[in-house]
């Protein structure tokens, strides 16, 4: 079989062999309900708590504010509403960018139907949000900000620490709630640091298994409950724990945040490279990611104008490439990128355009073969055009 060379990282990541090794041992060994009394129940609580602390110990955080969900969408949505419905009574204003992952921006549909009133914060081209509108648009109604650390079509990177400053120092409290889904694991994030009240991580973007996340709540936090039932999670998030995805989690935190400033290079190097190479050898190519600190190490987005992206990702295929157009969780709807929109680029650019995206586990030398199928892709693609 000839070698596969996976670029599509921030719609998903292959399982560690050690969390799935884990994982295993646990399904067969440790299948205790972690609320029974008996000793198989203690051993998967205790299973289950160890797994919390390393988690708590990666984010600098209490075990206490660490709630575990089915994944980044669940965190999201009980972050957003939870917050919300718990404190309406001291607003309904929410603060929010237009370049958000759909597990968010859909949320906030849904809250401006009930009636709440949704500010979409502006990016500028570079995909970044401007400190002064968020100013701006503060007012004695905002109960929440809801932004994203990086955004998982082009990796700009928002400045929520600065956002977190300017929260601190507002004249009443204003919720802060940050997706880390495409960010941890890969940048430093501390929410308590920060001034972030509610944080969102997904297991399966660091190498973790699917079907589980993470939702830090600071504490004194009050969220009210999207499901009800048999009080789990300190009744944040009722149901039996999902015990081997949970410690196939904390395994792969631990893995992630072991080196994480060593893969950030890594994985800069390879983007760094493969940016430049693409460049020298495709004309009239639009890059849409930042290098000069306001980008992601681990995503590029490049924009072949003349070409089209579901037809480029299917030439690449054939070379045993995988990437990908845009966000998983929309790429199929065949909508023009809400993201690139945003950043004001040419609908000929949108249409062109992939994300390339990298984890700890790819290697350098796997640019070349990329660059030389991307080139010869559009070269051919663009020759059909008559562009």
């Amino acid at each position: 079989m000839e070698r596969e060379i996976y670029f599509d990282n921030s719609a998903t990541t292959q399982v560690h062999p050690d969390v799935a090794d884990l994982m295993h041992e646990t399904m067969i060994r440790n299948y205790g309900n972690p609320s029974s009394l008996h000793k198989k129940g203690v051993q998967a609580e205790q299973a289950v708590s160890h797994a919390r602390k390393i988690i708590a110990g990666a984010l600098e955080v209490s075990p206490e504010e660490i709630y575990f969900t089915s994944g980044g969408t669940e965190s999201n949505n009980t972050a957003i509403k939870g917050i919300v419905h718990a404190y309406k009574s001291r607003g309904n204003h929410i603060i929010t960018s237009n370049v958000e992952h759909p597990s968010v921006l859909n949320v906030f549909d849904h809250l401006e139907e009930l009636g709440f009133r949704i500010t979409y914060l502006r990016v500028k081209e570079n995909g970044v949000i401007d400190m002064e509108e968020l100013k701006e648009v503060l007012c004695s109604d905002t109960i929440l900000v809801s932004l994203m650390h990086v955004n998982n079509e082009v990796g700009a990177v928002q400045p929520v620490q600065e956002v977190g400053e300017v929260l601190k120092g507002y004249h009443k409290k204003v919720f802060f709630h940050v997706d880390a889904v495409q960010s941890f694991g890969k940048l430093p994030v501390f929410p308590a640091k920060w001034g972030v009240d509610l944080l969102s991580v997904s297991g399966h973007k660091i190498h973790g298994p699917k079907g589980i996340g993470i939702l830090y709540v600071k504490k004194g936090t009050r969220l009210k409950p999207l499901v009800e039932g048999g009080g789990q999670e300190k009744s944040v998030r009722s149901g039996t724990e999902n015990v081997p995805g949970i410690v196939g989690l904390g395994k792969a935190v631990e893995i992630a945040v072991k080196d994480r400033d060593a893969h950030a290079k890594k994985m800069d190097a390879i983007r760094e490279t493969l940016a430049s190479r693409i460049k020298e050898q495709v004309a009239d190519c639009r890059i849409n990611s930042n290098f000069d600190g306001l980008g992601a190490p681990h995503i590029l987005n490049i924009s072949f104008p003349g070409t089209r992206s579901e037809v480029l990702l299917h030439y690449l295929e054939q070379d045993g490439i995988y990437i990908s157009s845009g966000s998983a969780c929309s790429a199929k709807k065949g909508k023009l990128s809400h993201v690139l929109t945003a950043m004001h680029l040419e609908e000929e650019e949108m249409e062109g355009s992939l994300r390339f995206s990298f984890s700890y586990m790819n290697d350098l030398e796997e640019v070349m073969p990329v660059v030389e199928s991307v080139t010869k892709a559009v070269k051919e693609l663009r020759a059909l055009t008559g562009k």
